[in-house]
């Protein structure tokens, strides 16, 4: 049986869950998270969640160093959980990466269309009154197409890709960062809180688990570590992840609040941006924030592409959906049917546009948390140390609050009919596609694990 190639290193699977999980939610939604917050709000709120996903964190570390399977959670659950839980499990999983790979093929067009505005015709159609022009989804198209092909030929280009643009936008988001110092004040943070403290942090706090989803994406690529890689540094790289995530997050809030008065830019598009640039006074600083915004996107998609592609693939070895898709390549070595398959999915889906994304994308947040749960609830099956078992009992509650937030119709940003009616079609789908094990098939995952 061909095995996936082995050539990940403790950079590649860093790479991997930072570059998943940040996005460009930065630049195009800072309006939002100042809004919701005040600057003060939004980076407590952001340290505050981080630090509720440790415990998640710690117990992916330990799950991975146990059980490194490109499926996560469908082989984390299927230790200790009836088969239909596994399929379940790994189901909404797939939804909250795939989700994010035709969002970011949506994005690009957006961006090209900002930086170059004869990009924004022709319109060939409306969905829900927002248009979708042709330039825009060549652009997307295209990105699908390439990073499919790349995912196709090898798992090894497609993490020097990974690093090189996740280490890029970490450099180039320093740089703006840094000359923006001596051209702010702070007095510009006042007020510090967009209505009471605790609220302001509580709506914050709401949308983190969203921007902070990814930093698990590296148990989908365990299997590809290296012959040499030492498993305790799945724990490190998770824990790296979880931790310069928040700090990114917290200094581009902080350097965007510090630049420019913040109430004076929250109704402004791509609020980051302008901020800088009236602080600046300079368009090379707009250029070198939508620089890294692209290689941000480029990154998420490559990420999310990354694990959506494993998921899938486990799903069909493990017998949960059609064996075809468990095809490994075999002179790439990779998992070459589900990678094709997540691209001809992305380029069908982005054709519905932005409108169609957002009620699906906030299945995905609730997707995330779902699976987090389910982690952490057979971890706690296992019967850890009692340091795992607090980890375990502190995911549970945690990822419970997470999704009570989303389906309680009391809370602010509870889900409409529009998120419940993406979460009966992606349940009905699953329905449709679901397939049993053959023969044995259990036995022989109980023997893997």
């Amino acid at each position: 049986m061909i095995s996936l190639a082995r050539k990940l290193r403790l950079a590649d699977f860093f790479s991997l869950g930072f570059g998943t999980m940040i996005g460009v939610g930065w630049l195009v939604v800072m309006d939002d998270w100042l809004v919701r917050g005040g600057p003060l709000g939004a980076m407590l709120g952001f340290v505050i969640g981080g630090a509720v996903l440790l415990p998640i964190g710690l117990v992916y570390g330990h799950l991975v160093r146990a059980m490194p399977d490109a499926g996560g959670e469908i082989a984390y659950t299927a230790a200790v959980f009836p088969r239909r839980v596994s399929f379940a499990t790994g189901w909404m999983m797939l939804l909250a990466y795939f989700i994010v790979c035709p969002w970011e093929a949506v994005a690009i067009g957006r961006i090209a269309g900002y930086l170059f505005p004869g990009l924004n015709s022709p319109e060939l159609y409306r969905i829900a009154g927002k248009p979708v022009y042709l330039p825009h989804l060549v652009i997307g198209l295209a990105l699908t197409a390439f990073l499919t092909l790349l995912n196709y030929r090898g798992i090894r280009l497609s993490a020097i890709f990974q690093n090189w643009t996740t280490f890029g936008v970490i450099a180039l988001v320093l740089s703006f960062v840094s000359a923006g110092v001596k051209h702010g004040s702070s007095e510009n943070f006042r007020p510090l809180f967009n209505g009471s403290a605790l609220v302001s942090v509580f709506l914050v706090l709401q949308i983190v688990p969203y921007f902070m989803t990814g930093f698990e994406s590296i148990g989908k690529a365990s299997e590809e570590a290296s012959a040499d890689f030492q498993p305790r540094r799945f724990m490190t790289a998770i824990m790296l992840a979880i931790l310069v995530g928040v700090g990114f997050y917290v200094t581009v809030i902080a350097a965007v609040a510090y630049v420019a008065p913040w109430q004076t830019i929250v109704h402004e598009r791509f609020a980051t941006a302008v901020a800088f640039e009236r602080a600046l006074r300079s368009p090379w600083t707009v250029r070198l924030i939508m620089t890294a915004a692209l290689l941000s996107l480029l990154k998420v998609f490559n990420g999310n592409l990354v694990a959506a592609s494993r998921l899938l693939f486990a799903l069909g070895r493990r017998g949960l959906a059609d064996q075809h898709l468990g095809h490994v390549h075999p002179i790439n070595r990779t998992p070459s049917t589900a990678v094709i398959c997540i691209g001809i999915a992305t380029a069908v889906v982005m054709l519905g546009g932005e409108s169609m994304l957002v009620p699906i994308s906030e299945v995905g947040s609730l997707a995330s948390a779902l699976g987090w749960m389910a982690s952490c609830a057979a971890y706690l099956r296992m019967r850890p140390s009692s340091l795992g078992q607090a980890g375990a009992a502190t995911g549970l509650v945690v990822t419970s609050l997470m999704i009570l937030m989303k389906v309680l119709p009391r809370v602010p940003g509870h889900f409409s009919i529009y998120e419940w009616t993406s979460l009966a079609l992606w349940i009905l789908l699953g329905i449709m596609l679901r397939r049993k094990f053959e023969p044995g098939e259990a036995l022989v995952i109980k023997e893997r694990i």
